[in-house]
């Protein structure tokens, strides 16, 4: 499998595509005016206290306070039957508070945070308040991870206080020498010790540590074993990347490059139709099947449809291959959409058990290379499975889109039929709340047009029942729900 990594980068924003075999897997994108602030660290003030739902509300400095639940403050230990503490045990209002942003504000929800601080590298998460060595499930090879386990305790060194800390070891770890892993511990406690002294100076609201940016956080966080090349189309980000690479990542220097063609890079392997077809509702499958994704706030819906998929031999079989595909299908659009939280797959019903097995079998298969944590149950009888998706940041749709302005993301309008008769009832009570010889309707052209055609009669009738002349404007600027009944 061949993979490369795309950066666009712009003043305006940076984008950054991963592609596998030609075919866009994910998508990230960085706005300059909208920086994602996962990972930063604020000294934080709490501004409110929730009891009720084990809360507080946390303000960062942001235009929305934060949030944090009782299990993200490390000084609320469970108790034996795994219970947490009161809340207020631990925080009170207006208490300075060092917290660190685990999910982009979402929506309508702030930031989601945690006391329980870590910062990373390329290979390693440093967490100050823990002893405890913990390993990415990706490194399944046990010799390995008992290896990887031994170097970190082996380089840690111990601070003024006397304590090492906890580490995390990240996938890219696997495979490293001593010399890397302690390079990397170094480092990262030089980085702890200066988050520290800013934490102990800095008053609240404010920001005590950043992460990296997009194009560099791709370097540290995206960059593994079989990555064939990383281009990058800005001189001046090339040679940043190129001088972080030199300290930190020194393997992937032969497969950095600067891109300098005329043809935009996203083109190179159509990113830009991909990312405006990852914006569509619905994905059409080489079968001739196809899937409907919907997203809410609540929740993500995926509905399998076999379209114009007839199959050579029985239905069995064509729902049955058209499950298969829609399962792949699916795990690449979650990636590319970066679709989170609950996530409800209606596959076609499948009457064979072993049919139902295979579909789920590709279905997790194909999530393996999903950075973001799932979590998959089993095909129900109904055909449904239900499945999480970690989610960190806002989805692709989020970040490029907004609701719309005249449904108000209903997805939907009133029909001019319906407004039509919205707009007899307003006249009847018009009519019989004011003294008026005449009647102004004001609406869009589509409502108008129904009102002097279709509904021609019907408004003659109210004029006589009413016995006032009705007149009618457009408004190009009026929806196609919006109008007023004007008295003259």
């Amino acid at each position: 499998m061949s993979e490369e990594i795309l950066i666009n980068v712009t003043p305006m924003e940076t984008r950054v595509a991963v592609v596998e075999n030609g075919v866009l897997q994910e998508i990230y994108i960085e706005r300059t005016r909208a920086k994602g602030i996962v990972g930063n660290i604020y000294q934080g003030k709490v501004v409110r206290v929730l009891p009720g739902m084990q809360a507080a509300f946390v303000d960062i400095g942001l235009e929305k306070a934060a949030f944090i639940h009782a299990s993200d403050i490390a000084a609320l230990k469970p108790d034996a039957s795994g219970e947490l503490p009161e809340i207020r045990t631990a925080v009170r209002e207006g208490q300075t508070l060092t917290v660190q942003v685990i999910n982009d504000p979402i929506g309508t929800k702030g930031a989601r945070l945690t006391t329980h601080l870590s910062v990373s590298s390329r290979y390693l998460v440093y967490m100050p308040a823990t002893d405890h060595i913990g390993i990415s499930h990706r490194i399944d090879d046990d010799e390995e991870r008992q290896r990887l386990k031994q170097l970190v305790v082996d380089s840690a060194v111990e601070d003024e206080e006397g304590a090492r800390g906890g580490y995390i070891i990240r996938t890219a770890a696997e495979g490293c020498g001593d010399e890397e892993i302690a390079a990397d511990t170094r480092f990262l406690q030089r980085l702890w010790h200066a988050v520290d002294r800013r934490r102990k100076r800095d008053t609240a609201p404010s920001i005590i540590y950043e992460d990296l940016p997009l194009f560099m956080r791709t370097m540290r966080d995206h960059v593994r074993p079989g990555l064939e090349k990383i281009r990058i189309d800005s001189r001046e980000s090339h040679q940043r990347v190129v001088d972080f690479a030199k300290d930190y990542v020194p393997e992937i220097l032969p497969i950095l490059e600067y891109y300098p063609g005329e043809r935009p890079i996203f083109d190179l392997y159509s990113v830009e139709e991909e990312i405006q077809r990852a914006l569509d509702t619905k994905v059409e499958l080489k079968s001739g099947g196809y899937l409907i994704i919907d997203q809410t706030e609540a929740m993500t819906t995926i509905d399998v449809n076999t379209g114009g998929f007839v199959g050579h031999r029985n239905l069995e079989e064509t729902i049955f291959k058209t499950n298969l595909e829609a399962a792949t299908a699916l795990a690449r659009q979650l990636r590319v959409r970066n679709l989170g939280g609950i996530i409800i797959i209606d596959f076609i019903d499948m009457n064979d058990p072993e049919h139902r097995r295979q579909v789920l079998r590709a279905l997790e298969k194909a999530m393996d290379r999903d950075y973001a944590k799932t979590s998959i149950t089993g095909v129900s009888e109904l055909g449904l499975v239900e499945m999480t998706r970690k989610r960190t940041r806002e989805s692709l749709e989020h970040v490029l889109c907004e609701p719309c302005k005249y449904c108000s993301g209903r997805g939907s309008l009133k029909s001019p039929e319906t407004v039509c008769y919205e707009i007899f009832r307003e006249i009847l009570r018009e009519a019989r709340a004011y003294e008026s010889d005449r009647l102004m309707v004001l609406a869009s052209q589509e409502v108008v047009d129904r009102l002097l055609d279709e509904e021609s009669a019907n408004v003659a009738d109210l004029e006589e029942f009413i016995g006032k002349a009705i007149q009618f404007q457009v408004e190009a600027i009026y929806t196609q729900e919006q109008f007023d009944v004007v008295l003259l």
